[in-house]
């Protein structure tokens, strides 16, 4: 176990090399353009703190609690970002740690602003994305202990447990703040709400199946 524990933060490091294609790209959805400066915010990372002030906290956090799978979905995501780890700041990398009850998932979601490289530390996850249009294409592949899989950048990916028991997952991206955007979340539990009418024109479904959609999330 602590061979591929290892060899997980091996891969998650390496990451980082997707980093440069990337990042210093913006790290936020927009960034609407104001003439005061007093009333602006500070884009594409935080404010540095002297290097002289620096200690092995800002560059450390642990992650050996598993996560709580008592959920809708049966999965918990645990990140590893620049909120955690303030040391990541202009790095353009992060990590995350996903566990997974039995059939449990994370998903059909996207991150905006990396491209993720997944490896297996315990159980078996069926995994996959789709392409963009108009081919919309389904890569997948069932992974077991030890198996390393790529979800490229913006693309909608989803993993899945399949196995009876729990599961667990480490994830490096190549963004100190991805971003995520899960789909179903977006779609119908948008505030405000989108149009059901709308909706349901656009997913060729009827307009209380949307409503009923809207009301769970």
């Amino acid at each position: 176990m602590k061979g591929l524990i290892l060899y997980a933060f091996v891969l998650l490091a390496l990451a980082s090399s997707f980093a440069s294609a990337f990042d210093p790209s913006p790290l936020q959805d927009f960034c609407v353009a104001i003439d005061d400066p007093l009333n602006g915010v500070f884009v594409n990372g935080k404010f540095c703190k002297d290097p002289k002030l620096a200690k092995a906290e800002d560059f450390s956090y642990s992650v050996k609690m598993p996560g709580d799978t008592n959920n809708p979905v049966g999965s918990s995501v645990t990140p590893v970002n620049v909120d955690q780890i303030p040391g990541l700041n202009t790095l353009g990398i992060s990590a995350v740690r996903i566990d997974f009850a039995p059939y449990g998932q994370n998903a059909p979601h996207t991150h905006p602003r990396a491209t993720e490289i997944l490896v297996v530390l315990e159980g078996t996850l069926l995994v996959g994305f789709v392409t963009s249009n108009p081919n919309n294409t389904l890569i997948s592949k069932v992974l077991n202990k030890g198996d390393v899989f790529v979800f490229p950048i913006g693309l909608i990916h989803f993993q899945f447990n399949v196995g009876k028991t729990n599961a667990l997952a480490f994830a490096g991206l190549s963004s100190q703040n991805p971003g995520v955007i899960t789909i179903a979340n977006a779609v119908f539990g948008s505030d405000p709400p989108i149009n059901p009418d709308f909706l349901a024109k656009a997913f060729m479904l009827d307009v209380n199946v949307v409503k009923d959609l809207q009301k769970k999330f």
